[in-house]
């Protein structure tokens, strides 16, 4: 048991693992109550149009995803509130425009030998010492964006139009909070992949919002449930020898479904 914390790799999964828990708990319960898991999941698929872009153009794929899920992001969200048309229809073509241009782009590359692998499912090979200082930075980021503005964001998540009429400034947390899920996603992929990245930032948060209707217990408790499915779907793939993002996912889910059996019997 103890060989795993000798292994580099693992050492900067599992810490990696303990940063994305606080992005991903903190911005999953604010997606959970706004009712935002379909728009955060197409925030999740256009990155993959910004990790073809940038193996196209030669430049770290990480930034290429980046940069897209928070123009995809602002994108869906000025379309949600400006739009005639459906929002849901809406954020499927941009999450369908995402992958094909990601696609059409890894095509256009000339010998490549891409791990695509690792960005759709996720590898804890692939997490190194410059992801973990990005994974930091975000997750001190979101922190402290939630700290100053919780109240806010509080208001908001439960009565957005009554929140905007109270103070005009709150039209803009929208977009601020379209644009913490892009940079909670993208540090994510690194370790569960695009494809299952929202159910880790759903999961979580869903399960502690059936403990509480505190928005910072459930904060609190998805963080602690994030790092939990993290660090043991890292231990399990790592003695299985299966993929981390589909073990985390699947301890999660899981997890989930256990937790609303056993509720319901009980209510019964």
């Amino acid at each position: 048991m103890l060989d795993i914390l000798t292994q580099t790799f693992m050492q900067h999964a599992l810490l990696g693992g303990l940063l994305i828990s606080v992005a991903a708990g903190i911005i999953g319960s604010l997606v959970v109550i706004q009712r935002r898991v379909f728009i955060a999941g197409g925030i999740a698929h256009s990155a993959y149009g910004g990790v073809g872009l940038a193996y196209y153009l030669g430049f770290p794929p990480l930034i290429g995803a980046l940069i897209v899920s928070v123009i995809s992001g602002v994108l869906m969200g000025y379309l949600e509130r400006h739009s005639k048309e459906r929002s849901d229809t809406v954020i499927g073509v941009v999450w369908a425009l995402g992958m094909a241009i990601g696609v059409i782009f890894v095509d256009l590359t000339k010998g490549y030998a891409i791990d695509l692998m690792s960005f759709l499912f996720g590898s804890i090979i692939a997490v190194s010492r410059m992801d973990l200082w990005l994974m930091a930075g975000v997750a001190v980021l979101v922190l402290l964006t939630v700290l100053l503005l919780f109240k806010n964001l509080l208001a908001y998540s439960f009565d957005p139009e009554f929140s905007v009429l109270m103070d005009k400034r709150n039209k803009w947390l929208l977009y601020l909070t379209l644009i913490l899920v892009s940079l909670t996603v993208v540090v994510m992929i690194r370790m569960v992949g695009l494809i299952l990245v929202i159910a880790l930032l759903t999961i979580p948060a869903s399960i502690a919002e059936k403990f509480t209707k505190k928005l910072s217990t459930m904060m609190g408790l998805a963080i602690l449930l994030s790092a939990v499915f993290i660090t043991s779907g890292l231990i399990a793939s790592y003695f299985l020898n299966l993929t981390a993002g589909a073990m985390i996912v699947l301890i999660a889910g899981l997890t989930y479904f256990v937790i609303i059996g056993t509720r319901r019997l009980s209510n019964n």
